[in-house]
């Protein structure tokens, strides 16, 4: 099962094929193209290290990020907004409640300090601005 922290449920959605390395890309792009093309795809909402982290550069050795207080940021407020507890979840019902209830400014708040939110699809593909 695919495990997912909280504010990756953002950057799955504005993912366009650019990482941090290739083989975080080739994770990344796999993992994606089942969350969006799988109906009925299940996962795992983790409130720590996630399936996406396991192929990053930035990931240490303790299963911690290198950047691991702005994450935690990242994935407080998506928590904070959406009312999100640890467990399982369909990706795609998941998908749709939290863009349902998003609005730019959300995005803006959660996303603020994110090297890749200015050059992703994120705000196209989650407001559709």
């Amino acid at each position: 099962m695919i495990r997912l922290r909280p504010h990756h449920l953002l950057c799955t959605q504005g993912y366009s094929g650019r990482g941090y390395s290739t083989e975080f890309v080739q994770n990344m792009s796999a993992i994606v193209h089942s969350l969006r093309n799988v109906p009925g795809t299940r996962i795992r909402l983790v409130f720590g290290s996630d399936s996406l982290c396991a192929h990053c550069p930035h990931h240490t050795a303790d299963d911690l990020c290198e950047a691991q207080e702005k994450v935690s940021h990242f994935d407080r407020k998506t928590v904070e907004y959406f009312g999100l507890h640890e467990g399982e979840y369909v990706y795609q019902d998941l998908i749709r409640a939290i863009d349902a209830q998003m609005t730019p400014a959300m995005l803006e708040d959660i996303c603020r300090g994110c090297a890749w939110y200015p050059v992703s699809a994120c705000k196209k593909n989650i407001c559709g601005k």
